[in-house]
């Protein structure tokens, strides 16, 4: 069977030959530049349709300096809130003509080779949502003018960011938790030195204990599903068990629960469970979790507001944007009591 010839890829120089004309009147022309007739625009660009051409991205960033390429930094698969965010990041920056490469996802934190990449592949800015950055690693972005902005993440040197209030959030869980009438808490926390959840970690146990509430145990979730499936299975042979559970992320939240069940406790009828971030699978009927959720759509826009500003005015100072989530009730804590 013979194969179909592959037709030759169309460029500006292609283009020149058909037309009759010179490649820097074909370039001029499909930029619309008014010096080239308007016929002579029309005819070029119905050529260039046919022929099926697309601008060199590579060619473009010889000449201007800008790839329209940008980096982006996500957290581990093993959480669904990133392939959420990512999800978000994705669409909003088709809406903007702007295309990200994966730079790093997985836990840990950036490495100085990552950054490198930043400048191999002349990416005009970075999007971090979920590792820390090193001293060095800012210091070259800072130092070769390549604009860094965190989305989830609180600012650190040379970058701006977008945050919920993590600790407002906490604190509202907290205050949830005791208008349903607990008083004894157990906290499943990263373990880490995630700003995030040592915030919402804050938030709750201040305002649980200004509220009259105590915690009776700290587990640490280790930020993945096994990790709160483990704190949960600690929390069920507890000689004095809580009388509910915050985990810093849905998660963690969603292992807890499981590991309760299989030891053969009722949510919430014998132990409330709340979580964070407010995940599709969270609000699913298997689980039903009351959570506190994040503006992400906000949060991406202004994520993006902050790095395309700063792409086309590098001296524009950082900036840390923090908005206000929403406290999402479901089953599996108890309401509380109505007057």
């Amino acid at each position: 069977m013979e194969l179909p010839t592959r037709r030759a890829r169309a460029t500006i120089l292609t283009l020149s030959r058909s037309a009759g004309v010179s490649a820097s009147t074909v370039s001029r022309a499909l930029k619309g530049d008014p010096r080239i007739s308007k016929s002579m625009r029309s005819r070029i660009a119905e050529l260039a349709r046919d022929a099926g051409y697309m601008p060199n991205a590579l060619a473009r960033t010889l000449s201007s300096g800008r790839s329209g390429l940008l980096g982006l930094v996500l957290g581990p698969r093993s959480n669904p809130f990133y392939a959420t965010l990512l999800e978000e990041v994705v669409a909003q920056s088709a809406e903007r003509g702007l295309r990200f490469l994966i730079l790093h996802a997985g836990p840990g934190p950036i490495e100085d080779r990552t950054t490198e990449a930043l400048l191999q592949y002349q990416m005009d800015g970075c999007l971090i949502t979920s590792a820390d950055m090193s001293s060095r690693a800012a210091e070259i972005c800072a130092a070769n003018a390549v604009p860094v902005v965190m989305i989830n993440r609180v600012p650190r040197l040379h970058a701006s960011a977008v945050s919920c209030d993590n600790a407002e959030g906490g604190a509202r869980m907290a205050e949830h938790l005791l208008a349903s009438g607990h008083h004894r808490a157990a906290v499943i926390h990263t373990g880490g030195a995630s700003s995030n959840g040592i915030d919402r970690e804050r938030g709750f146990t201040e305002a649980f204990l200004a509220g009259g509430g105590s915690i009776a145990a700290r587990f640490d979730g280790r930020s993945i599903y096994e990790g709160g499936h483990d704190a949960g299975r600690r929390i069920a042979t507890m000689d004095t068990r809580p009388d509910c559970v915050f985990a810093v992320s849905d998660i963690i939240a969603m292992g807890a629960m499981d590991a309760l069940r299989e030891a053969g406790l009722a949510i919430p009828r014998d132990i409330s469970v709340s979580g964070f971030d407010s995940i599709p699978e969270a609000a699913r009927a298997a689980y039903d979790i009351t959570s506190f959720e994040q503006p992400l759509t906000t949060m991406v826009r202004r994520g993006l507001d902050l790095l395309t500003a700063r792409i086309g005015d590098p001296s524009l100072p950082d900036e840390a944007i923090t908005l206000r989530g929403t406290l999402i009730a479901r089953g599996s804590t108890r309401r509380p009591a109505t007057s």
